[in-house]
C-alpha cells in the first residue's frame, strides 16, 4: 500500500438461518474475510457477523456498519431463489445509488463457470460512502465473485470516499 493510501474498513456479513442457529459452520464469511485481507491491499476486516435470513436483522446490521464508517460491506448468502433468500430485498431499501457494473461483472464472470449463475440475484450499490455487495452463500462462488470485482474495487472505493490522488478517469 502506497503512503497516504486509503485504509479500507470492511464488514463481512453471513446470512444463514442454520449458521445463525449454530447448526452449520459458516464457511463463506471466513473465505470472504481472508480474501479481503490477502487480496485487497490496505483493507481491515473490522466487522463480522452471522444473522438469520430475516430482513430486519440483515438491514439493521448493514445500517449499523454503514453508520460506523465501514467503506465496504460484503454479504454472503440469501441471494438465490429459495423462499427465505431475501438478502437483496433487505439491502435494497438502504441504497442511495446502484452499481450495476459490479452486478454485471459478477454475473458475467459466474456465467462463464456455471449456467446456474443466472439463478443468483446479486445486488451492489452505495449507502453514503459505503459500497455494499451481496454474494451467494457458497465459498466457491464468494471466491469467484470477489475475484471478478477485485480489479476495480480499490479505485471505486477511493472515488466514493474522495480519497486523495484517486484518478477520476473511468
Amino acid at each position: 500500500m502506497a503512503d497516504g493510501a486509503m485504509t479500507i474498513v470492511v464488514g463481512v456479513l453471513t446470512v444463514s438461518d442454520r449458521s445463525a442457529r449454530g447448526e452449520r459452520a459458516d464457511e463463506s464469511g471466513p473465505v470472504l474475510a481472508a480474501l479481503v485481507r490477502e487480496r485487497l491491499a490496505g483493507a481491515v476486516v473490522a466487522h463480522t457477523a452471522i444473522v438469520p435470513d430475516e430482513a430486519g436483522a440483515i438491514t439493521a446490521m448493514v445500517r449499523a456498519w454503514c453508520d460506523a464508517g465501514a467503506h465496504l460491506i460484503l454479504t454472503t448468502g440469501g441471494t438465490g431463489f429459495a423462499p427465505r433468500d431475501i438478502t437483496p430485498e433487505a439491502v435494497l431499501p438502504l441504497l442511495d445509488r446502484h452499481a450495476p457494473g459490479i452486478v454485471h461483472a459478477i454475473l458475467q464472470s459466474s456465467l462463464q463457470k456455471t449456467p446456474h449463475a443466472m439463478l443468483s440475484r446479486p445486488l451492489a450499490g452505495m449507502r453514503g460512502r459505503t459500497l455494499i455487495i451481496t454474494f451467494p452463500g457458497s465459498p466457491r462462488a464468494c471466491r469467484e465473485n470477489f475475484e471478478a470485482v477485485l480489479p476495480a474495487l480499490r479505485h471505486g472505493l477511493e472515488l466514493l470516499n474522495d480519497a486523495a490522488g484517486a484518478d477520476t478517469r473511468h
